[in-house]
């Protein structure tokens, strides 16, 4: 049987229990052997996070330390350059070897702007893609990214059959979490408590983080 290993990338800043729990019940969903958590050092995409990288990397390994089934992966904060995933996937593919399941997990609003991103018509040729439905975004009819879709759509059944090149719709339970809304209740000194797991909040409150 064909190992399947997860890819969940974000900059994490901070991790929450809705990462958490989405990535958790992704890798149960599709029968994932691993699940690795992947916090990114420079977001191509995005303003730089206000927690620094050895912060969010902190933050990461406190929240899965009793969780197993969920792994800090921390390659991408080792190379002093933008995250580009491509790149990450290159390192992957020299470390594990052809033969393994990639299964590279994002958000539909990440996906509808897959165009956008480096070497993105060859990130399908080295990981499966699950695209995770989100409430207001919708994938356009029309388009490359559309294109991409039709001639690559699966179920995840597929994700087992070859190491790549199937992209498969998700729709997971979404808890109504945002790290913006974390970092703003924050600086308003207000608690963020039950909002990330309870020794990530102790390590924000003596750390400042967000103040």
């Amino acid at each position: 049987m064909r190992k399947k290993i997860g890819i969940f990338g974000g900059t994490f800043d901070p991790i929450h229990i809705g990462h958490l729990r989405l990535a958790l019940e992704l890798k149960q969903q599709l029968n994932l052997d691993e699940m690795r958590l992947l916090p990114c050092h420079q977001p191509p995409h995005r303003d730089v996070p206000q927690a620094n990288s050895a912060q969010r990397a902190e933050m990461l390994r406190i929240a899965v330390k009793t969780c197993p089934e969920l792994q800090l992966d921390e390659r991408e904060l080792q190379r002093d350059k933008p995250s580009y995933t491509y790149d990450t996937l290159q390192d992957f593919r020299a470390e594990l070897g052809v033969d393994v399941s990639l299964v590279l997990c994002m958000g539909e609003d990440a996906f509808t702007g897959l165009s956008t991103w480096h070497r993105w018509q060859e990130i399908i040729q080295l990981a499966h893609i699950v695209v995770i439905a989100r409430p207001g975004w919708n994938i356009p009819e029309t388009g490359e990214v559309r294109e991409l879709l039709n001639r690559h759509q699966g179920l995840p059944t597929d994700l087992v059959n070859s190491p790549a090149g199937a992209i498969v719709l998700q729709s997971p339970r979404l808890l109504p979490i945002s790290a913006t809304e974390i970092r703003e209740q924050i600086n308003r000194e207000q608690s963020a408590q039950f909002l990330v797991p309870d020794a990530v909040w102790d390590y924000i409150k003596a750390s400042k983080l967000y103040r």
